[in-house]
């Protein structure tokens, strides 16, 4: 049904307003009686085969929902039902940003793409830490970011209040420095200034009661000497874990329309699942297995999720798979998987 109904009627309108559409639906739909329970009968599979035990934490199955589709943490227990194992937030930053100006989302049809340049829009770090402590199961993912304005000298403070601010309501970090749509970000990335920021974090980590699990969310652009440099970076600081991988640059094969593919901002979908795999595989490999990975780029069937995790990830994320499959792939590689 949504195949063939659904999606087609909503890829009339313009992306970014059947986002907040989308938001709004789902919500409302929440409010009738009962049928919160229908959907999780629906979408939910529930296994104890399903179960996967990573940095720590004990995740119900290993299919979560990437950064990005509910940035300010404002569907997460709605988004839930759909069957995910974990939800993961933001990119959010200290102080509230619109982002970049629109249009800032577009669709590749032909490619099963998007490209965004949406700029870490968000609310801010305290909106998201309000509604995040009304949680109760829900196993949270809190990508944390600079505000577009910080300069990359002052990051770390950035990044820091972030961490501070969601660290009694979130399970694990994530620690975005490779989204292509804030200025300068992905110089954050070289070994010296990376290395620098996980080690702040770290130490600020390490002075808590009880620490939080780590990673680094990477570009799917970086060579194989700057993937062996993130490897020696995960091991000098003792980070958790990374995710592999953000979107990219490239527009290498598409097949759309020049006035989409041209656009500026990063792509995701079908033309990432080989690259994401390849960075996948090769950090597995290099290193020996020596962290966990998570998985993520191009995730539309269960056989892209089998691949991501034959390669060596862990635990695998969806974005873009959810928008052009629709709901019912969570449960569906979560069957194939059993």
């Amino acid at each position: 049904m949504y195949k063939r109904i659904i999606r087609p009627i909503l890829f009339l309108l313009e992306p970014e307003w059947v986002h907040h559409f989308s938001f709004t639906a789902i919500r409302l739909m929440h409010c009738i009686p009962f049928v919160g329970l229908f959907i999780r009968v629906q979408y939910q599979v529930k296994n104890p085969k399903l179960v996967r035990e990573v940095f720590g934490i004990k995740f119900p199955n290993p299919v979560g929902l990437a950064a990005g589709f509910d940035k300010d943490a404002k569907l997460f227990k709605e988004l839930s039902n759909f069957g995910f194992g974990f939800i993961e937030i933001g990119t959010v930053t200290p102080k509230p940003q619109g982002g970049n100006p629109k249009p800032r989302l577009f669709r590749l049809k032909k490619d099963k793409g998007i490209i965004n340049r949406m700029g870490f829009n968000n609310e801010g770090v305290a909106a998201a830490f309000k509604r995040l402590k009304r949680n109760k199961n829900i196993i949270i993912g809190g990508n944390i970011g600079k505000n577009k304005t910080t300069p990359n000298e002052n990051a770390q403070e950035d990044y820091l209040i972030c961490f501070e601010a969601l660290f009694d309501v979130v399970d694990y970090f994530v620690v975005n420095v490779s989204s292509p749509n804030t200025p300068n970000l992905r110089d954050l990335q070289e070994k010296a200034p990376l290395t620098a920021l996980l080690n702040v974090l770290q130490e600020r980590n390490a002075s808590k009661p009880k620490r939080k699990p780590i990673l680094l969310k990477i570009a799917p652009d970086l060579t194989d000497t700057q993937l062996s440099d993130i490897i020696d970076i995960v091991a000098t600081t003792q980070i958790d874990g990374v995710i592999a991988t953000n979107t990219t640059l490239s527009r290498k094969g598409l097949q759309s329309e020049a006035t989409l593919t041209q656009q500026a901002g990063g792509l995701s979908g079908k033309p990432l699942t080989n690259r994401s795999t390849e960075v996948i595989r090769f950090l597995h490999q290099q290193s020996k297995g020596a962290f966990p990975i998570i998985g993520v780029g191009g995730i539309h069937t269960p056989k892209d999720a089998q691949e991501k995790l034959n390669a060596g990830a862990s635990l695998i994320q969806l974005y873009t798979g959810f928008v052009y499959e629709g709901p019912k792939v969570v449960s569906k590689i979560n069957n194939v998987l059993l």
